[in-house]
């Protein structure tokens, strides 16, 4: 006698083919667009490098150095980890300003140790934030969006250092959000006369690429700057 056909084994076996080969469909769909989205960010991630490569060599020296060209003596941290640049008489004559950069894009603003302030007896004995409408040693910023930031020129004044007889203007030199200031100079401002380019910054301002690039070019390198103001 012929077995009796079982129509709803039949549809039930149909039915969990079909969600076995959608489920298969999925996976691999998935596995598509990750690896899509893997290849994307590496293509991304090396047209990235070439930029930075041809946008700013000095940065791109500093991440992959030369074998050949590497110091027999260790060089110091800022030399290890910023692109040295220099303001010399910014907006006054003897206003001379340092630019250090690191590759990620912030710059650490300070005295240059040739700035006039230096030059005369005791040296900076005070430091104010408070300028005009705005005391920079107020500014809190948070999160990743940097809330808070304050925009600012170039040409804006950061503070003012006192000495015995003057005060003198220091400037932001690039235009940018300044995300930080050292207020630890309010209660030690004897660390710019010691240590100006290390401990005695004055603040951290985050350019936008495309205002760097424009500021740059009135910038000097390390070397220019040696030879203008001809110290070793």
């Amino acid at each position: 006698m012929a077995a009796r056909s079982d129509p709803i084994g039949a549809f039930q076996k149909t039915l969990f083919n079909s969600l076995t080969h959608l489920r298969f469909v999925n996976f691999f769909s998935l596995l598509l667009v990750a690896m899509t989205e893997q290849i994307f960010d590496e293509e991304h991630n090396v047209e990235e490098r070439k930029e930075q490569e041809v946008e700013d060599p000095e940065l791109y020296r500093l991440l992959v150095p030369n074998a050949e060209d590497l110091p027999l003596v260790p060089t110091s941290a800022i030399e290890s980890n910023f692109v040295s640049y220099f303001a010399p008489d910014f907006m006054k004559l003897g206003h001379d300003q340092y630019v250090y950069r690191h590759p990620n894009g912030l710059c650490v603003i300070g005295l240059a140790a040739t700035h006039v302030a230096f030059k005369e007896e005791g040296g900076i004995t005070a430091i104010d934030f408070n300028v005009g409408k705005s005391d920079r040693s107020g500014l809190k910023v948070t999160g990743k969006r940097k809330r808070n930031a304050q925009h600012l020129e170039s040409n804006s004044a950061l503070c003012k250092v006192c000495t015995k007889d003057a005060t003198y203007i220091v400037r932001c030199c690039v235009k940018g959000s300044i995300l930080e200031v050292n207020d630890r100079l309010i209660k030690q401002p004897e660390l710019l006369n010691t240590a100006a380019d290390r401990e005695g910054y004055i603040a951290i301002i985050m350019p936008k690429p495309a205002d760097w690039l424009k500021v740059k070019d009135s910038l000097l390198g390390l070397e220019e700057y040696k030879k203008l103001r001809e110290v070793l």
